[in-house]
């Protein structure tokens, strides 16, 4: 009876997450036919007969879809906890890409749109057109600014920008995406018509920014500082576990009130050092107790170089919990948690905190060097009767996840080492490179892609 109730509330738990995905992607699509409704409904269709109200038309309409897709990219990134349960985090940010880049496609096609347009169709009066649009129309000002921002944080979200930029830095520019949709908002109240032609748009308009702007000033703002409040996280300790890989140790009051899980991260910054104002995300390597936290970093860049020097005392701002490779994600008793690197972190905390007889969990470490928590790991084998893959050496070859030396191909290797693969949840955690390959050789091996549970750490 025991072992079954955990099972029932995590099949309750994942139909309730399953609810929540369809409702936000219905409400999604019913806010974009929407706006095309009111739209079409205002005229739409027979300005694009003409060839100048057709321009200034078409930009209408993609003006309207991409405020909708904005607000829904505040909505993704303002950490509401419903959606951060039911997405995940490698989910949510598949699809603020996606959204992003849609959104940010829409809003140069309506900036070109209606310059075009109001400039009567001739390519040449542009200029000067849109000069006299951001001079002289109330808001424009206000939204050529907005574009701006928008522009650097896609700018700085393309892949080979974001590899030249430190995370911390990175983190900060996306940030001002925030700002490009504020400033936005008096421009599509004073001079858009769809915004309030009507009592039902302007009802619909008012509510949907007025939930965006709540879920930034609730869930990104006020829960933090609460959260901090209450629990005045201090560092207890760090201990090298390896090579450039440190953990700390952190307490606090009241900490069995954190609702955090093992496999989740949080986003921390460490007052008395260089650099605090940065945060960076670092995942829970050890089962939370309601008495400590444990997290354990590779020192790879300039927010993570400080932290082998912190002392005993030192205080700790955090933001969170995140992610969602957690027991709420499993459907089944049986579990393999994957990890390279220093993403063995979140599996360790896992291999604590899930609830599994003798032969149900197993461990795959990829590592170089010495495998972390070795000796945790053997103890909860001893105890617990986890299984243990050890996987030594370099990776072997791009889009493969196995090690140098090892005779098989990646779905045979799987197999034999975990010959129920297909019976089990798969947690993953590494570089994205390498996670890759893990789901491309599970799904390959026969688990169901609703099994396989990836999470980068962006936030």
């Amino acid at each position: 009876m025991t072992a079954i109730a955990p099972l029932a509330r995590h099949h309750g738990r994942t139909r309730f997450d399953g609810g929540v995905r369809l409702a936000a992607g219905w409400a999604l699509w019913l806010g974009l036919l929407l706006v095309a409704y009111w739209w079409a409904a205002g005229g739409g269709f027979g300005d694009l007969t003409g060839w100048e109200t057709g321009l200034t038309s078409a930009g209408r309409l993609t003006g309207l879809l991409c405020s909708v897709l904005l607000l829904a990219q505040v909505l993704l990134m303002a950490r509401i906890p419903v959606l951060e349960r039911a997405f995940g985090q490698d989910r949510l940010a598949r699809l603020h890409r996606v959204t992003g880049l849609t959104s940010f496609d829409l809003l140069l096609a309506h900036l070109v749109l209606i310059t075009w347009g109001y400039a009567a169709g001739e390519v040449t009066a542009i200029p000067a057109t849109f000069w006299d649009l951001v001079t002289a129309y109330p808001g424009m000002l206000l939204a050529l600014a907005a574009t701006a921002a928008l522009v650097m944080v896609v700018v700085t979200s393309v892949r080979a920008a974001r590899r030249r930029l430190r995370y911390e830095s990175w983190h900060l520019l996306h940030l001002y995406a925030y700002l490009g949709v504020g400033l936005a908002l008096p421009h599509q109240l004073w001079t858009g018509q769809e915004f309030t032609g009507s009592a039902a748009r302007t009802i619909f308009w008012w509510t949907l920014w007025a939930a965006a702007a709540a879920a930034v000033l609730v869930w990104r703002i006020g829960v933090p500082l609460a959260r901090n409040v209450r629990h005045r996280l201090r560092v207890t300790s760090v201990v090298q576990e390896g090579d450039g890989v440190f953990s700390v140790y952190l307490t606090g009051r009241h900490l069995d009130r954190l609702p955090a899980e093992a496999g989740q991260f949080f986003g921390w910054r460490f007052l008395r050092r260089a650099g605090w104002t940065r945060g960076n995300p670092y995942s829970l390597s050890a089962a939370p107790d309601g008495r400590s936290l444990r997290i354990t970093v590779k020192v790879s860049g300039d927010g993570s170089a400080g932290i082998a020097a912190l002392r005993p005392g030192t205080p700790a701002l955090f933001e969170g919990p995140f992610g969602r490779i957690t027991g709420r994600a499993r459907h089944g008793r049986k579990v393999a948690l994957i990890g390279a690197g220093v993403g063995i972190t979140p599996m360790r905390a896992l291999a604590e905190g899930l609830d599994y007889a003798p032969g149900e969990a197993v461990v795959l470490h990829r590592f170089t060097g010495r495998p972390l928590f070795d000796r945790e790991f053997r103890v909860l084998a001893a105890e617990r009767g986890l299984g243990l893959v050890w996987l030594p050496g370099h990776r072997r070859a791009p889009g493969s996840w196995l090690a140098d030396g090892v005779p098989a191909d990646d779905v045979t290797a799987l197999r034999h080492w975990v010959p129920d693969i297909a019976e089990r949840d798969v947690y993953v955690c590494g570089p994205e490179p390498w996670a890759d390959s893990v789901r491309r050789a599970a799904e390959a091996a026969g688990v169901p892609a609703e099994r396989l549970h990836i999470e980068n750490f962006a936030w």
